[in-house]
């Protein structure tokens, strides 16, 4: 038997491996699977038809699996898939897809009351700070980071290794491995911190430097921008980048229009 607190409320139905613990007051709605060495800590709620991997803690008064926020869909949960080793902090909130599935990869860390809505898709190790909020159907790559009290509009994608400041507004797809800030969000430069932390050579960098300036820092209609940038000698992370502004559907931030112009 699983390490349950006396005061828990688990649904009939709720599978939970032996090896998890459960902590006081914590509430597992019927259609919850907990794989091996899951800790949910008190007051936690876990619910919806939630499928949570191996390994991952649930700080106190997490809820995690709940029915989007959807007029007319307040008692109707659907599917959240979450995979290993993920941290969610105090009063976290996950809710579960509305259209689809919510789905959330591996080592992620989402620090107190960090905010996940229906059908977002996140990658691994991503970082999500105090605050952080996603509006549903977002899109999240791997190792991208979230800084506190930031917010994300439906629908936006935030690249891989992507570094969204404290603060920002991002209405539009934020590139791969590129810093924004500000309200509304404003394209800085790349992520060279988060570039380096996650052992990218210097010669990797210096090639994403040179299809940054093609596509962020020159003149000209986008299409041009993008013929100049797949003409340079890249590498995979290059084509990464190229592909997701090629790929985007509400448009990528940019500098603002002064800084365009004065690096033309």
């Amino acid at each position: 038997m699983a390490n349950i607190h006396p005061t828990a409320v688990i649904a009939p139905g709720a599978r939970i491996h032996s090896s998890c613990e459960i902590g006081p007051y914590a509430v597992i709605g019927p259609h919850v699977t907990l794989a091996p060495g899951n800790v949910v800590g008190p007051d936690v709620v876990l619910d919806g038809v939630a499928d949570i991997g191996a390994g991952n803690r649930f700080l106190a008064s997490c809820a995690i699996g709940a029915s989007p926020q959807i007029i007319g869909r307040v008692n109707q949960a659907g599917r959240l898939i979450i995979a290993d080793g993920n941290v969610f902090r105090e009063f976290v909130t996950v809710h579960s897809g509305g259209e689809a599935t919510t789905r959330i990869g591996s080592r992620g860390l989402f620090m107190a009351t960090a905010h996940v809505a229906h059908d977002c898709q996140i990658g691994d190790d991503v970082i999500m700070a105090n605050g952080a909020t996603l509006a549903g159907h977002v899109q999240v790559g791997d190792a991208a980071q979230l800084s506190g009290l930031c917010a994300i509009h439906q629908h936006v994608r935030i690249g891989a290794l992507a570094f969204v400041a404290g603060g920002a507004i991002a209405t539009q797809d934020v590139a791969p491995y590129c810093l924004v800030q500000g309200d509304r969000a404003r394209l800085v430069s790349l992520n060279l911190v988060g570039l380096r932390r996650a052992g990218l050579s210097p010669d990797e960098i210096l090639r994403l430097k040179r299809v940054f300036r093609e596509l962020f820092h020159r003149g000209g209609a986008l299409t041009d921008r993008l013929a100049a940038a797949q003409a340079l000698d890249g590498d995979a992370r290059a084509q990464t980048l190229i592909d997701f502004v090629r790929s985007s559907l509400r448009g990528v931030i940019a500098a603002p229009r002064r800084s365009l112009s004065a690096a033309a």
